[in-house]
């Protein structure tokens, strides 16, 4: 019974993402920033749709990221760190706005944690 709970709720999790994707796209200056989180770790990057490519990336198996921190990788704090971290690479490319895509999930928790991040960063969404 508890498995198919669990494939219940990744399947409305899939279902929401793809919702999403259907309304937004990201292009080269304003690319789509997609965040992806497992139980123990939180992954960030920004898609040009248009060419398929990734233009930066952040996670929080980055060993700059989970230095100095005394929480695991699924701790809030490490969440707006990798937006800011993202962020930064993100300006350094000359790019200043993006599409958030928060991939299904809540807008609640690490997912607005990482937001807050890359707004703190200078990105602007």
């Amino acid at each position: 019974m508890g498995r198919l709970q669990h494939l219940d709720r990744k399947q409305k999790r899939q279902r929401r993402r793809i919702r999403i994707l259907k309304k937004i796209s990201g292009t080269a200056e304003r690319p789509r920033l997609v965040v992806y989180k497992s139980r123990k770790y939180i992954y960030v990057q920004a898609v040009d749709d248009t060419t398929g490519s990734t233009l930066a990336c952040a996670s929080s198996l980055e060993p700059g990221v989970r230095q100095g921190l005394t929480t695991s990788g699924k701790h809030v704090a490490v969440a707006e760190k990798i937006g800011l971290l993202v962020s930064e690479r993100l300006l350094q490319k000359g790019v200043r706005a993006v599409v958030f895509d928060r991939g299904g999930y809540i807008y609640h928790g690490r997912v607005k944690a990482v937001a807050e991040g890359a707004r703190k960063g200078g990105l602007q969404f």
